[in-house]
């Protein structure tokens, strides 16, 4: 059956929840922006290609969705804008020096409004008689790298005159799912989490002045990995994910970085959600020890840890552990990795070629490796923030990490000892201290409000007693509870609090001082 949004709003998804707190906070914007380009040669049709992509809308009313915020329950209601769908007479641009790519990055830089829509947006320019470009862009809220895939299909089945394929079940029925299953999880994983989890915010790399896991503008560095790199994983007994993932860690150990852990996306996608274009990937660390004896044993260690990380891969870590505020990178360094089978799509008269890592020019954290694994060769990006990593010191990096991928695709049984691999590093910055105490703005009116916000504290933690200068995020809040306040606030104190305060003041003495100025200015 085809899924539809009812009327009262499906729930959404603990992963769109927390990308939507991090937006409410003003942390989200570029970086949560994913494009897609799609090039055409030949004769187009272009009307017929504007109603593939309204038939793709309707397949995965995601895309036409927005997020709402209804007495603590962020949902997903039909977005009062829905997505733009149009074309542009670009005929010339190329004829003038300029590169398709500046369309990529225009489209990509508008704005997507999860609140009202829209959530994302099709636009078709002609380069010229024979030559088009398709432009998607979506939040990603309600698409991931897997989502791709299924609109570049899609849209060649609409093209083609196929009907859309039918999904097993709606995005409420897999959400709700979802939950019952990390649900179950939560003891378990909480345990799991309680031995392996540091949020660590030292790092050693070249050209290195800081440590981000904010989002900002970034630059990137594109290189290919080695061909051979399969042949090599198999003899090691490791998929090629796993390969490169141990050596990201071998290298960052190599510069110096003891026991750090490196975030990688894991797709929560079931049998059921293979179909879908949604949300389906939670970010998890992945803490490895220090390389020692063979890259291969040490592999084995890495996979095994992955592996093992997997039974609680729908768990979002902010809901196991204490202490992780909203942000857009979990560590400093993450990786994503994702395999194609390679198939090209098929638009019928024309030919088709994909650009699957088109690049928001953002990055999440300080550096993040992207890779697209296809039959056609291995795809790699560095993603980094230039406000605390050069571009010098992220090309080191690549060569780095090629020159040791080369060596292993050379050497497979080699000792970590014998691979090439830099010297430690200095550290490069200071790490700054913890701000000394200072009176906070209004906390002395903050006493009449002391007790009701400490009450509702209590009830959407459930803990019998709270400091009134205890952080929520080390009492374990996370995202679903700074919504949950926030509601129990309007509700109970007539206050619409924004969520910028629980980065500034996440206790009761904070958030009971920001009532009382709300409470004084609208006086």
């Amino acid at each position: 059956m085809s899924p539809t949004l009812i009327d009262e709003g499906e729930q959404a998804s603990l992963a769109q929840h927390g990308m939507w707190i991090t937006e409410q906070m003003g942390c989200g914007g570029r970086v949560y922006h994913m494009p897609l380009a799609i090039r055409f040669d030949g004769p187009l049709d272009v009307d017929r290609l504007l109603a593939a992509c309204h038939d793709v809308v309707r397949a995965h009313p995601q895309l036409a969705a927005a997020l709402a915020e209804r007495d603590g329950v962020v949902r997903l209601v039909p977005a009062a804008v829905p997505p733009p769908i149009g074309f542009e007479d670009a005929s010339g641009f190329e004829d003038a020096g300029r590169e398709p790519g500046e369309l990529v990055d225009r489209e990509a830089s508008l704005a997507l409004d999860l609140g009202t829509g829209p959530a994302a947006r099709f636009t078709v320019f002609r380069l010229a008689p024979e030559r088009h470009l398709l432009v998607f862009v979506a939040h990603h809220a309600v698409f991931d790298g897997m989502s791709k895939d299924i609109l570049v299909r899609d849209l060649a089945g609409a093209y083609a005159g196929l009907p859309s394929p039918a999904l097993p079940l709606t995005y409420g029925e897999a959400v709700e799912r979802e939950n019952t299953r990390v649900a179950e999880l939560l003891g378990d994983a909480a345990e799991f989490w309680r031995g392996r989890w540091q949020d660590r915010q030292d790092l050693r790399l070249p050209g290195l002045s800081g440590v981000s896991t904010r989002a900002a503008d970034g630059d990137a560095v594109d290189f290919a990995l080695p061909a051979d790199l399969a042949v090599a994983a198999d003899k090691m007994g490791v998929t090629r994910f796993e390969l490169v993932l141990a050596a990201v860690h071998t290298l960052l150990a190599a510069y110096g970085n003891e026991g750090a852990a490196v975030a990688v996306d894991l797709s929560t996608r079931t049998e059921e959600t293979r179909g879908h274009i949604g949300l389906f990937v939670n970010e998890l660390p992945v803490p490895a020890p220090a390389p020692g004896g063979t890259f291969a044993e040490f592999a084995h260690t890495v996979r095994d840890e992955l592996r093992a990380t997997y039974r609680f891969r729908e768990v979002p870590l902010a809901r196991a552990v204490g202490g992780v505020s909203p942000r857009t990178a979990l560590t400093p360094v993450s990786v994503s990795y994702r395999r194609r089978d390679g198939s090209a799509p098929e638009f019928p008269g024309v030919e088709a070629s994909v650009d699957w890592m088109s690049f928001n020019h953002a990055v999440r954290g300080t550096l993040h490796l992207q890779v697209v694994d296809a039959p056609d060769g291995v795809a790699a990006r560095l993603q980094f923030n230039p406000l605390v990593l050069d571009r010098s010191g992220c090309e080191t990096v690549a060569e780095d990490l090629l020159a040791l991928l080369r060596a292993l695709a050379a050497a497979p049984d080699a000792d970590v000892a014998d691979l090439p691999l830099p010297s430690p590093l200095e550290p490069s910055f200071a790490r700054a201290g913890e701000p000394a105490p200072s009176a906070r703005a209004g906390e002395a009116d903050a006493v009449p409000y002391l007790a009701e916000v400490g009450e509702i504290w209590r009830e959407v933690l459930g803990m019998p007693e709270i400091g009134p200068d205890e952080d929520l995020f080390d009492l374990g809040g996370h995202s679903l509870s700074i919504t949950q306040i926030i509601a129990k606030v309007r509700e109970r104190m007539d206050v619409e609090l924004s969520f910028d305060v629980f980065f500034d003041e996440p206790t009761i003495t904070g958030i009971a001082a920001e009532i009382a100025r709300l409470r004084e200015e609208a006086c």
